[in-house]
């Protein structure tokens, strides 16, 4: 049983109550789903979600062409805020048992959920449906999978990336490092100095999330977590690795840590004011770069070493155990649309976030698409490099650990490294408390 999550010790025992009584009918996820798949009796669903004002046409389209294709199915969505705001509603819905029969829910958030037993697995729908698993990114597929079980499919999908500017580098003769072992040269050739400060850095890393340094952790040889996921890796010296260079460069003024309030915003106008070279950035603010810079922007992935990999962001789309028999089949019909092949290109276009299939990209849309979008290539050349952040039910409250490490080194220039050490204990009694 789950010590500690946003989830109340009383929620999840009901809902694994529900869970065994289910599974003791069932027998688990090789039985077939008890809706009929042609029953058009109409039913009403509600779809929680997190999408911005600025992605809802993309989401009204998606909605009007389903309720073409289901005419007896009727989709409300309702906006629950960010996902921190949605999380808490979805556990305050769980308590009055009264969930909506589709939701968002974030990718770190993932384990935690599932493993309080509040998603429906959705293989058995899998299964009876046919539905073409391979044709998804793989590792976008597993963010959304928990012990070997699939509960949703992504949908709201980033990842970081480098983001560029294509004209100065030009300009420099440089291209931005594809290896670790590039980065020294490359900061040399784009790092300004004047008066001993730096007035142009040649890269920015955020420090606010550690979704944006864990694949350094990965990609330098480590690991976040040791392989049954009982304790933390970050005191094996190749899991340090990063934090070592992070020093190093932040030291000699080629690396900027953005950390605390307005970090984001001050980081994407300092590149706007070409005093950042290069910044690692969501995927899903590409076009917001694009669309103000006065300069060419490129996109790189991010540099690898040992391995080159990024991590998945953003949200799913998952169906809630608790919802009513009769809105199950709906929800499932509304989830497979919305994430199919048919429309990844619309979606991806509409709200600037990434497609999902391998099939889609080399269709006529699908290459009208990167004509408009060039900056995406660098994603897709990398596709089934992108992976699932660490799964744990404990990771968010974990993470927060080493994230303020960052933040000492960000804010207060101290080395992370001997801080990582002094707190391993620390990540390890939350590891411990799930």
């Amino acid at each position: 049983m789950i010590k500690k999550k946003w989830l109340s010790t009383a929620m999840v025992a009901l809902f694994t109550a529900a869970s065994l009584v289910g599974c003791s009918k069932s027998g688990g996820s090789e039985e077939m789903p008890k809706g009929d798949p042609n029953d058009t009796t109409p039913v009403t669903i509600q779809y929680w979600h997190s999408h911005a004002e600025a992605q809802m046409g993309g989401v009204n389209y998606m909605i009007s062409e389903f309720q073409k294709k289901y005419p007896h199915i009727t989709v409300e969505p309702v906006f629950q805020g960010g996902y921190t705001d949605l999380q808490k509603k979805l556990s305050a819905a769980v308590a009055a048992n009264d969930v909506p029969a589709v939701t968002n829910v974030e990718v770190s958030v993932v384990p935690n959920f599932a493993d309080g037993g509040l998603f429906e697995e959705l293989t058995p729908y899998i299964k009876r449906d046919k539905v073409d698993m391979e044709d998804f990114s793989k590792g976008m597929l597993q963010a959304y999978a928990y012990k070997d079980k699939q509960y949703g499919f992504p949908l709201i999908v980033s990842t970081s990336v480098m983001i560029y500017n294509k004209t100065m580098f030009d300009k420099l003769g440089v291209q931005p490092p594809q290896k670790w072992d590039e980065i020294e040269e490359f900061n040399k050739k784009v790092t300004v100095k004047e008066g001993g400060k730096t007035s142009r850095y040649a890269f920015s890393v955020p420090g606010w999330d550690t979704w944006y340094y864990d694949p350094w952790v990965s990609n330098g040889g480590g690991s976040i977590l040791n392989d049954d996921g009982t304790k933390t890796s970050l005191d094996m010296p190749e899991s340090q690795r990063w934090a070592e260079n992070f020093k190093k460069w932040f030291d000699d003024g080629s690396l900027t840590v953005g950390f605390g309030k307005g970090a984001s915003d001050t980081m994407r106008q300092m590149f706007l004011e070409e005093k950042i070279g290069m910044v690692q950035h969501s995927s899903a603010i590409i076009k917001t770069y694009v669309e103000n810079a006065k300069f060419e922007v490129g996109v790189s992935f991010i540099p690898g070493d040992k391995e080159r990999k990024s991590h998945i962001g953003g949200a799913g789309i998952v169906m809630m155990k608790g919802a009513k028999d009769d809105q199950k089949e709906a929800a499932w019909k509304f989830i497979q649309f919305m994430t199919s092949a048919e429309n990844n290109i619309r979606w991806a276009d509409e709200t600037g976030y990434l497609p999902t299939h391998k099939s889609v990209i080399d269709t006529d849309e699908g290459k009208k698409y990167f004509e408009k979008w060039p900056q995406y290539k660098a994603v897709f050349d990398n596709f089934d490099n992108v992976g699932p952040r660490p799964q744990h039910p404990a990771y968010p409250e974990m993470s927060n650990v080493y994230k303020d490490i960052v933040g000492e080194m960000a804010l207060n220039g101290k080395d992370p490294v001997p801080l990582i050490k002094e707190n391993i204990q620390k990540m390890n009694d939350i590891l411990s408390d799930y």
